[in-house]
């Protein structure tokens, strides 16, 4: 792409990782984007998909050798706009924002009091509860008995406060499986009631604009796959559940940018799973359908547009694993 057809030239990091690279493919839909990729590992596949490559040094993010190499990587290669493809570039980013603005680079990054409370399930289901919004009955306890006065008889689901993609989820069947979970998960231990089926699962998202409206939400009827990622999924064109918990959480957290909700639906409610208040795994899949949400963000954090879902197609997708070689 010679010079005189860039509109943008955007930094994807952790094109290694299923986001970045869904981030990469959904940017490959529009003209005028150049694109570079970055990530820690130098033969990360997303590479072969950027106009150009950066690895990430072997260093720790807070390191100040770190933020300058990140400065002079923006400077050098005319970045407007940073979408980070990794939740660790998240926290991170969200924590250094002031780098960007002395550099005068754009990056895509929620709101700074979602980002930190969506980091930790125990106080995002707080939050929930403080709110008046629906939320999956949860307890710290370690007392079996008084677990299932709370949250019901078992089986019961004890996942991390803090972690995504389903990492480190187990059940507990009984008090020997609370013990040991407990054990193990130390400050990190809640459990929650299990709700509904993974058949009725969701995976949401939208765009926010930071004042409690966001576009209409792309929805997509999921089944997980390795590393708790979406593996198969079907679009929903309409969902009355899901569309108004997605407005009531929009209303009372305000988002900004790409944000997606999970839900599984039970008793006729929709049930919040999580929020990540990011770019998420299905990325690619939303851009497929019509909803592109790296194209939304550069509407938005440089263009100041209000971007809006134009179109959301029919269809189901799934996931396949496909070779690269490079012959020697």
């Amino acid at each position: 792409m010679s010079p005189e057809t860039v509109a943008v030239r955007v930094l994807v990091t952790g094109v290694g990782a299923i986001i970045g690279q869904g981030v990469v493919k959904s940017l490959r839909q529009l003209p005028g984007v150049h694109i570079v990729g970055l990530d820690r590992d130098r033969q990360a596949f997303g590479r072969h998909a950027c106009d150009a490559f950066q690895v990430k040094p072997q260093m720790a993010e807070t390191d100040p050798a770190y933020e300058r190499f990140l400065q002079e990587l923006l400077e050098r290669e005319a970045i407007d706009l940073v979408l980070p493809g990794i939740e660790q570039d998240v926290f991170h980013f969200d924590a250094c924002r002031e780098l960007f603005a002395s550099a005068g680079v754009a990056v895509a990054l929620n709101d700074s009091r979602l980002i930190s409370l969506a980091r930790d399930k125990w106080r995002l289901h707080q939050a929930l509860l403080e709110a008046g919004l629906p939320a999956i009955p949860s307890s710290r306890s370690t007392d079996w008995e008084q677990v299932q006065a709370q949250l019901g008889p078992a089986p019961l689901l004890c996942k991390p406060r803090r972690g995504s993609g389903g990492r480190g989820q187990a059940l507990v069947e009984d008090e020997d499986d609370l013990r040991y979970q407990a054990r193990k998960q130390g400050d990190d231990f809640m459990l929650q009631r299990l709700i509904g089926s993974a058949d009725e699962e969701y995976t949401v998202g939208l765009f926010g604009y930071g004042d409690g409206e966001s576009s209409r939400p792309a929805i997509l009827q999921r089944t997980l796959g390795p590393g708790g990622a979406t593996w198969c999924a079907r679009s929903i064109a309409g969902d009355p559940l899901i569309e108004s918990a997605c407005e009531a959480l929009t209303t009372h957290f305000r988002p900004v940018g790409p944000t997606n909700y999970q839900f599984r639906k039970a008793d006729g409610r929709a049930w919040l799973l999580e929020i990540n208040p990011r770019l998420s795994a299905s990325v690619s899949l939303r851009a497929a359908l019509g909803c592109n949400e790296a194209a939304m963000s550069i509407d938005y954090f440089c263009h100041g547009q209000r971007p809006a879902l134009a179109e959301w197609r029919a269809a189901r997708c799934s996931r396949y694993i496909e070779d690269h070689i490079e012959y020697l």
